[in-house]
């Protein structure tokens, strides 16, 4: 599907110098912003151009300036007074409309405390809570090029940060009242709750995993301006004495309590069978040492199953394990921050497991990003992050990345799989992989094609559009049969499922499909499992199936085996590798969707059922998690 243009609702922008601040400590605003009662003024305009609504607010906060000038964070902060208040154009781009912004009125309440520990860990306990109202105009009436009514574009907000979102249609004006209700951010919204991690300050900016803010630290006061569209206005904390010096030993004692490794962990083994301690550290003890050393011939693995069944991988990607048991290359690339090398991330043995630890030599003391995820298929479709000065694509459509997107933290997920320590492809907005393979094994046009994935019922979105599969060669929308990929998250704008998702679909171009069509599917089970198994196939011509299952539990569910929508044959498929979003993203937009990937596959065929079992039952006995 298509992805939003120009601009990202949830981008934390830094360009900016100066934001707006309290003038006095009330600053609640939460209650009935000024202007919300009233009419909005006409969507699609300048921001002043649609009146002294959205701009004036009428009892509305006052707000004044923040000057950033940095210094110490450490400390236990508690919220003084926020003040902090939305007006003018919002931009909405992210959010796929027909419309890049709106005018909105609101305001927003940041309550609670931030710990900042001297060893660069944070604990953000804060709140943010308010309301916002915006009319849309008939022309934003759309998502993803497909024309949508008021209420089927009402849940698309969510995905940009708001808790909640109602749009409704009175004598044809479509009218949104959003809310937010958000742990953590300091003060943004964002699709992201993060509550607890690394922390940095660089001159006027502080910035945490998933925010960057400018601030300053003036005697006792601490006061930031959170950074999202439309918003202006500041939260003031004020330091805890009596808690600052606690605060400060806590943070070093967690890093002694974190078992600084291994030194008191393998103390702790040391008792236990064990001199041979690596095999200690999973805790797996004997059984773990005994069942590991690749000395025990290495069973088929998924691109094994599907080749014996007639039906090549023609892209196999992981970080965390190898698809097939002669695999004995690199997983992953990844680059850190404090020079720009990189480091191809290798199996420990063929078909074994990533060898976290050269990720975690090579990043210490810094920070690294995922670069690219290697093919293993033996087709060389690596999938490459879609980021600013880094040009993919053939011939007119090569471009490099859009300009605000980033590629996804190396270390934002660990995981313990088959007693490995491993890390997940964990995406935010913004952050997407991608790769031409029209010309190297991709299924085209209505040639069959499946596609598996092991992904998480815990990091997911309803933004268009987390897709793993085969999408435009240009990035750009192209209407008809151009896409065939699979879907997993809880978005409600086209197809959804029974209960709150996420779900498995298939995202075909011009709709994402829960089985039949792009309505409410009620076999379509949601998938809450910190692991998922997923699959989609397609024959091209005339069947489409979705399955999925937890990824650690024996049964593999069928919740859509039948004919293709209506349309939707023959396929017209295009061969590009898409994972992180639809089709049509990300050189010339971004896209707000995010999921976490931890391995998959694209088919050149249509597996039998027996076949889909067999690879599942293979990913069940990997044993994610353990």
């Amino acid at each position: 599907m298509r992805n939003g243009h120009f601009g990202l609702l949830s981008v934390f922008l830094v360009a900016a110098v100066a934001g707006s601040a309290c003038s006095n400590g009330n600053g609640n605003g939460n209650g009935t912003p000024g202007g919300v009662a009233g009419t909005p003024p006409t969507a699609g305009g300048s921001s002043n151009s649609g009146g002294g609504g959205a701009s004036s607010g009428g009892a509305g906060p006052t707000c004044t300036g923040l000057t950033p000038c940095g210094g110490s964070v450490v400390g236990v902060w508690n919220v003084s007074s926020s003040c902090l208040k939305l007006s003018g154009d919002m931009d909405v781009s992210l959010a796929s409309l027909g419309c890049p912004s709106v005018p909105v009125v609101g305001s927003l309440t940041t309550t609670g405390s931030f710990i900042a520990n001297a060893d660069g860990t944070f604990t953000d306990n804060t709140r943010t809570t308010g309301t916002a109202t915006f009319p849309l105009a008939p022309a934003c009436l759309s998502i993803s090029s497909v024309q949508r009514t008021c209420e089927q574009v009402s849940s698309i907000f969510q995905a940009v940060g708001w808790t909640n979102s109602t749009c409704t249609s009175t004598n044809g004006q479509c009218t949104c009242v959003v809310t937010a209700d958000q742990p953590g951010g300091l003060g943004t919204l964002s699709e992201v709750e993060t509550t607890k991690g690394q922390y940095s300050t660089s001159g006027n900016l502080l910035t945490t995993d998933d925010t960057v803010t400018p601030y300053c630290v003036a005697a006792d006061k601490l006061t930031i301006s959170p950074q999202f569209p439309a918003l202006t206005g500041t939260v003031v904390f004020t330091k805890d004495s009596a808690a600052a010096g606690a605060g400060g030993a806590g943070g070093t004692g967690a890093g002694g309590s974190g078992d600084t490794a291994g030194t008191s962990a393998g103390g702790t083994s040391a008792g236990g069978t064990a001199g041979t301690g690596v095999g200690g550290t999973s805790q797996g003890g004997g059984a773990g040492s005994g069942g590991s050393g690749g000395q025990t011939p290495v069973a088929a693995l998924p691109c094994d199953i599907y080749a014996a069944a007639s039906a090549s991988c023609v892209a196999a990607h992981s970080t965390v394990r190898a698809l097939l048991r002669a695999y004995a290359g690199n997983l992953y690339q990844v680059k850190r921050a404090s020079d720009g090398t990189t480091k191809d991330i290798p199996v420990l043995s063929p078909g074994g497991f990533a060898n976290a630890a050269v990720q975690d030599t090579f990043c210490m003391g810094t920070t690294c990003t995922i670069m690219k995820v290697y093919d293993q298929s033996g087709h060389g479709n690596a999938v490459e992050a879609e980021i600013p000065g880094l040009v993919l694509g053939n011939g007119a459509n090569a471009h490099e990345g859009y300009k605000n997107n980033t590629a996804a933290n190396a270390a934002k997920e660990s995981l313990m799989v088959g007693g490995h320590k491993v890390y997940a492809l964990y995406t935010n907005q913004a952050q997407a992989y991608w790769r031409d393979g029209s010309s190297t094994g991709m299924p085209l046009g209505a040639s069959p094609q499946s596609v598996y994935v092991v992904t998480s019922g815990k990091h997911f979105s309803n933004g268009c559009c987390y897709d793993y599969g085969n999408g435009e060669v240009s990035r750009l929308y192209v209407p008809g049969n151009s896409m065939d990929a699979l879907y997993f998250g809880n978005g409600t704008q086209w197809g959804s499922g029974n209960g709150s998702g996420p779900w498995v679909m298939a995202d075909l171009e011009g709709g994402v499909f829960s089985g039949l069509t792009t309505g409410k599917n009620e076999m379509l089970i949601s998938q809450p499992f910190t692991y998922v198994t997923a699959m989609e196939k397609n024959n091209g011509m005339t069947e489409l199936a979705l399955k999925a299952a937890d990824a650690t539990a024996a049964t593999l569910n069928t919740y859509y085996k039948g004919r293709l929508p209506n349309g939707k044959s023959p396929g017209q498929k295009q061969g590009s590798i898409v994972l992180g979003s639809g089709g049509d993203c990300c050189y010339s937009n971004a896209n707000a969707s995010y999921g976490t990937f931890y391995e998959g596959a694209i088919v050149a065929g249509y597996p039998s059922d027996a076949t889909d079992a067999a690879v599942h039952a293979n990913i069940v006995s990997t044993g994610y998690g353990k």
